[in-house]
């Protein structure tokens, strides 16, 4: 399906992809604080980096100067990361005081984002955390002491609910209460938590039973099965697609989406083979010797496939 983004998120996306000035995408050497959150394996993962003006003598007085991420995703994803980028270094911040940028703030800075992409804002908060505890850790800042809980490492260690996306138990209980999510719809938008084989929706422990905990004190509610999914749908609700209307829609989209893009900077790409899931594609004139190319093949030309046909779409350079 075709997600419907704002003309910022999609500009800031181009912009970014194209490594304009004033972008963010890449990693600071020797940085001051590094956060990573996601997996490759998942689907989605930031790693966020940051440099700091040191104070002299009173290092919770640091001031960001630098901020720079490197995102595997989709546009959102790295539209999001942009933004939490600006946020930082227009706010002047030190790295405790980025910490009120929550990911409400990251989707309102973008004008929006679907309900399903709420998950990539979650990721650049959460990866900000994770940086701002690093920097606390090289610094000596006891940022206990100072009444900020960050995110305790048995979040990673406990209980895995969702298999699909290595989703901890304490983990998505923290993200329920934060984000005040009250369905396993919004549970999936926020996290990704039951977005794939959707196995731990209602089993024991799972998606309903942490919702259940969360706001009826502990007692768990009735619920009904899940309905039996059509045969001819594929995750996400989308329709199967025969081989032929699949390479189809690929066309079009190549046609439609990507190929002015690459044809705006002398470029163009060429669809050698399509099996299953893999795009096999060629780039072309200006695109084909650019040292950039590898980003371009999967930042661009994959991710507007992903947008526009089927998220599982992965697009291989020959």
């Amino acid at each position: 399906m075709a997600w419907e983004y704002s003309e910022k998120t999609k500009q800031l996306f181009m912009d970014a992809v194209q490594g304009k000035p004033g972008t963010h995408l890449g990693e600071i050497e020797n940085p001051d604080g590094v956060g990573d959150h996601g997996s490759i394996a998942c689907g989605d993962a930031m790693r966020f980096t940051f440099r700091v003006n040191r104070h002299p003598t009173d290092p919770t007085q640091d001031v960001i100067t630098q901020a720079r991420y490197l995102t595997f995703g989709c546009t959102s994803a790295i539209a999001a990361s942009e933004a939490l980028c600006s946020l930082i270094e227009e706010g002047t911040y030190t790295p405790i005081q980025a910490l009120k940028i929550q990911n409400r703030d990251i989707v309102r800075f973008l004008g929006g984002l679907p309900e399903q992409k709420i998950h990539c804002s979650v990721m650049g908060a959460e990866a900000l955390e994770a940086a701002v505890s690093d920097w606390a850790r090289r610094r000596g800042v006891d940022l206990a002491k100072l009444g900020i809980q960050l995110r305790p490492r048995e979040e990673q260690e406990g209980r895995i609910v969702c298999k699909c996306f290595s989703l901890t138990e304490p983990y998505l209980k923290r993200k329920i209460r934060e984000l005040n999510l009250r369905s396993i719809a919004d549970i999936t938008n926020a996290t990704k938590a039951g977005g794939a084989c959707m196995a731990c929706h209602f089993a024991p422990g799972g998606l309903q039973d942490l919702l259940d905990e969360a706001w009826s004190g502990g007692k768990a509610l009735p619920v009904l099965p899940p309905a039996p999914r059509p045969v001819a749908e594929a995750p996400g609700g989308q329709p199967v697609l025969s081989p032929y209307q699949f390479s189809k829609k690929v066309e079009k989209a190549m046609d439609q989406q990507v190929r002015p893009m690459l044809q705006q900077d002398g470029g163009d790409v060429e669809i050698i083979d399509i099996k299953d899931h893999l795009v096999y594609c060629r780039l072309e004139g200006a695109c084909s010797g650019c040292q950039a190319a590898g980003q371009t093949v999967k930042l661009l030309v994959e991710q507007a496939l992903k947008d526009a046909v089927d998220e599982r779409i992965r697009v291989i350079q020959v």
